[in-house]
C-alpha cells in the first residue's frame, strides 16, 4: 500500500491512503468491467502509545471518527491510520482535527455534486 498509495502525518497520527479499482467479469457479460469496492479503514496502534488499555482507547476513538468520515471518500479509497505516541493523550476532537486535515491533504473527500471537496 505504501509503494502505490499517498500519505500524510500529523502529530498525533499518519494516514496511508489508496484508491483502487478492482475487475470483475460476469456470465452474462465476458468483457471484463470496472467496479469500485466501498471505502474502508484499517487502525494500526502499537505499544508505543501506551498500554492495552490506552492503545484500545486510542483504537476506539479513532475508529469513530473514521466512520463519521467514510461517506465523505471516494469509492475504493483504502486507509490505514497509523496512531502515534501523541494520540494517547489527544482528545476525541484533536484526533478528529488531525484526521480531517490528512484528508484535506491528501485531497482525499468528495463533495455532494462527485467532485473534490
Amino acid at each position: 500500500m505504501t509503494r502505490k498509495g499517498r500519505r500524510a502525518g500529523r502529530p498525533r497520527l499518519v494516514v496511508h491512503a489508496v484508491t483502487e479499482w478492482k475487475q470483475a467479469t460476469t456470465e452474462a457479460d465476458p468483457r471484463a468491467t470496472w467496479i469500485t469496492v466501498s471505502p474502508r479503514v484499517g487502525f494500526v496502534v502499537s505499544k508505543a502509545v501506551g498500554n492495552a488499555v490506552v492503545r484500545h482507547r486510542v483504537t476506539r476513538r479513532l475508529r469513530h471518527l473514521a466512520m463519521a468520515r467514510l461517506g465523505t471518500l471516494r469509492p475504493g479509497t483504502t486507509l490505514v491510520v497509523r496512531a502515534l505516541p501523541p494520540a494517547a493523550a489527544a482528545t476525541s476532537a484533536e484526533l478528529g482535527q488531525d484526521l480531517d486535515a490528512a484528508f484535506r491533504r491528501l485531497h482525499l473527500a468528495v463533495d455532494d455534486n462527485g467532485g473534490e471537496a
